[in-house]
C-alpha cells in the first residue's frame, strides 16, 4: 500500500513538472521592449488568496525596469481601499530569455515567471507557478499599455488560462480603478 501511495505521488509530481515545462516562452524575446507602464487587464488563478479577494481586485499599473545586472524591477501600484499601495519585486533572469524566478519573503514562496506572448506595444502575457510548502498554485496576467484591450487578446488570455487548467470562476478581466482624486496625487 504505501508503495502504491509513493508511487501515485511521484506521478502527480511528474505531471506538475510536465505542465510546468508545457508553458511555453515569447520566441526571441526583447527583454529591452517589455521595459515601461503596464496596466493589468486580466488575472487567472487557482490560489486560495484569489479566491478570498477576487471580489476586492481592480486594475493595477506595473512598471517594469531593468537593474544594473539584467534582472527586471516590477513595481506594482494597486487600489487598497482608498488609499493606493506599491510593491516592489525583483525578477532574477535565467538562463532561458523571457523566464525569471522570485522568491517572496513575505509569503515564502517561490515564483517560475514565464512572460509566454507578448508584441511589446499593446500586450503581454505572463504565467507564474508558485510553489510554498502548503502546496501549488498558477496564476495568469494579461498586461496591455492602455486601460482597454482588444476582445481578440482578452479572449486569448481567458484561452490560455483554460489550457492552464484555470477554471472560467478562477478567471478575471480586472475592472478599471478609475480616476485618482486630486488630493491623492
Amino acid at each position: 500500500m504505501h508503495a502504491v501511495l509513493l508511487g501515485v505521488l511521484g506521478l502527480a509530481l511528474l505531471g506538475a513538472l510536465h505542465a510546468q515545462d508545457s508553458v511555453p516562452v515569447q520566441t526571441d524575446f526583447q527583454q529591452d521592449k517589455l521595459m515601461g507602464r503596464w496596466y493589468s487587464i486580466g488575472l487567472a488563478s487557482n490560489s486560495n488568496w484569489f479566491k478570498e479577494k477576487k471580489h476586492l481586485m481592480k486594475m493595477c499599473t506595473t512598471v517594469i525596469s531593468v537593474t544594473a545586472d539584467g534582472n527586471l524591477e516590477v513595481t506594482s501600484t494597486y487600489p487598497k481601499g482608498d488609499q493606493c499601495e506599491k510593491r516592489n519585486s525583483l525578477y532574477t533572469k535565467t538562463e532561458q530569455p523571457g523566464r525569471f524566478s522570485y522568491s517572496s519573503p513575505r509569503w515564502g514562496s517561490k515564483h517560475d515567471i514565464r512572460v509566454v506572448e507578448t508584441n511589446y506595444k499593446e500586450y503581454a502575457l505572463v504565467a507564474t507557478q508558485i510553489s510554498k510548502s502548503t502546496g501549488s498554485s498558477t496564476m495568469v496576467l494579461l498586461y496591455s499599455r492602455t486601460k482597454e484591450l482588444s476582445p481578440e487578446h482578452l479572449e486569448r488570455f481567458t484561452q490560455f488560462s483554460r489550457e492552464q487548467g484555470l477554471m472560467d470562476e478562477e478567471i478575471l478581466i480586472l475592472p478599471p480603478t478609475g480616476e485618482r482624486r486630486q488630493w491623492e496625487r
